[in-house]
């Protein structure tokens, strides 16, 4: 495997927990765009959130990222709202290979529903918002990934593995972008 690797998907898809098994099993680095964010900025995502709001937010993520899909031998987690850029989109699917990381809302909604760090379900009804964004963003990430794989109730490393024999399998047949 010669490519980076790009996850996509919702909050609470596991695109953090799994990119870290996976970048284990590829010997890649790992790297998480919203910690690249923080990283850089000195603060947190939702004091960026509370002073920048949501664009100042992905005006940041953006730069993140097109630093870092420049990197090889990377597995980036890019943040759930990643793909609403169509610059993002297009930089994830021209420098490396981008899996969709699935769930089903229940699932989202259920691993979510306490985690008090995400800006965009502060004050909302919790499935009400994630049903929401499901909506709005599934289309975009099914445009921007190679692939797409469920994470629903699966061991993180088990869906790292699954991933790694998909990209084994697109690496033999040719598919390489």
């Amino acid at each position: 495997m010669n490519q980076s690797v790009f996850l996509v998907g919702m909050m609470g898809s596991g695109k953090t927990t799994i990119g870290r098994h996976l970048a284990t099993l590829l010997g890649f680095e790992f790297e998480d765009s919203d910690a690249l964010v923080e990283a850089r900025s000195g603060a947190d995502i939702a004091w960026i959130f509370d002073v920048e709001g949501e664009a100042g937010f992905r005006n940041r993520e953006q730069q993140a990222i097109a630093e870092a899909t420049k990197r090889k031998n990377l597995v980036l987690a890019t943040g759930g709202g990643a793909v609403l850029r169509a610059e993002n989109r297009s930089l994830l699917r021209q420098r490396g290979v981008v899996v969709h990381l699935d769930a089903e809302a229940e699932v989202l909604i259920e691993r979510v529903r306490r985690d008090r760090r995400r800006p965009l379900l502060q004050g909302q009804d919790v499935a009400k918002e994630v049903c929401r964004l499901l909506a709005e963003r599934q289309p975009l990430y099914r445009a921007a990934a190679h692939f797409a794989v469920l994470t629903d109730e699966r061991p993180a490393r088990t869906v790292a593995a699954d991933i790694l024999d998909m990209l084994r399998q697109r690496e033999r047949s040719g598919r390489v972008r």
